[in-house]
């Protein structure tokens, strides 16, 4: 009598447990798609020069909510260190939504897709949200803070003069720096996945 309980017991276990995990497709999609880092990508230090791992970023977004670079991986990504009063950065500007524009959804050797990752060093939050609009920012990663220069993100990468970009494979692994213009164009077409 006791092994048929056991056995009832066990099969109801299971059967619970089948359900549940239909009953929430996204998570497992979820999990399923979960970037997972390679122990060699893992192993490297961070750091802001070429073949290291960029450190993280979190900070906060236009509507207060936190964002982190590393959400990011397994896309290419590109850093932008900018601010509204930045004449050089307003006049990339265009250029950045042009690019975002034609490569957000690309297959690249170094990532599945596009994305631009911008930080604002701006004090004044109501010029910064001005800039956004008026340049017509819409990728969804725009972060600041009213601390300007002296946020933990461009301390972290030594950021000294404006705009200063980082290129990042999917690893969040450094692959190119300062890139502007046509020299960003190119290098995001040589690493377009073969169709």
């Amino acid at each position: 009598m006791k092994k048929k309980h056991f056995g009832f017991t066990l099969i109801s276990i299971v059967l619970f447990m089948l359900s549940s995990c239909g009953n929430k497709p996204a998570d497992n999609a979820a999990e399923e798609t979960a970037y997972i880092m390679p122990p060699e990508i893992a192993a490297l230090p961070d750091g802001t020069t070429l073949g290291l791992r960029a450190p993280e970023i979190e900070m906060p977004n236009l509507e207060g909510e936190t964002m982190q670079l590393s959400s990011l991986r397994g896309k290419l990504v590109l850093i932008d260190f900018w601010a509204s009063w930045c004449n050089p950065c307003r006049m990339e500007n265009p250029h950045l939504v042009k690019v975002y524009d034609q490569f957000n959804e690309s297959s690249f050797t170094k990532g599945e897709g596009f994305e631009i990752f911008s930080v604002s060093l701006d004090r004044n939050e109501e010029a910064w949200r001005e800039a956004v609009v008026k340049d017509r920012l819409d990728w969804p990663y725009q972060l600041g803070t009213s601390e300007g220069a002296r946020t933990a993100a461009a301390q972290d990468y030594g950021i000294q003069m404006i705009p200063m970009n980082f290129l990042l494979d999917q690893h969040g692994v450094i692959i190119a720096t300062n890139l502007r213009g046509e020299a960003l164009d190119q290098k995001l077409e040589s690493l377009l996945a073969a169709e």
